[in-house]
């Protein structure tokens, strides 16, 4: 179990480019990464403040914009050294439901699944080579 910090909490939006301006602007967040998700519908974008090893910010457009307000963070997500045996771990376990029955592959090589917490709550696993 190779888990080392938070990766970054993924957070829905209606408009990406107007979100990142505001995220830049007003809270002095550097956009890190844009990306067009392989299922053709979602964009994503990734802000931090340049630290290494930092929780990043993941803005994400075309999932879901509409939500109560309470309901905007979508995901917490986890790094991890490696996917493939972190999926094998959590499927073993019975009292854990997936969401993702497959890790899937980004277009910048991140790696990712889903998985449901306790209360419903989204749990994604990340692997990347990002710092």
């Amino acid at each position: 179990m190779a888990r080392r910090r938070i990766e970054h909490v993924g957070l829905m939006v209606k408009d990406l480019d107007a979100s990142i301006a505001f995220y830049e602007e007003v809270v002095g967040l550097r956009l890190k990464g844009k990306l067009m998700h392989t299922n053709g519908v979602i964009q994503l974008a990734f802000l931090g403040f340049d630290a290494a090893g930092e929780t990043e910010l993941e803005l994400i457009q075309g999932y879901n914009d509409g939500l109560p307000q309470e309901g905007k963070v979508h995901h917490v997500a986890f790094a991890v050294d490696d996917i493939e045996e972190e999926f094998r771990r959590i499927r073993q376990l019975t009292d854990v439901i997936m969401i993702d029955q497959e890790i899937t592959t980004l277009p910048n090589g991140a790696r990712y699944f889903f998985f449901h917490g306790p209360d419903g709550e989204w749990l994604e696993m990340f692997q990347t080579d990002r710092t």
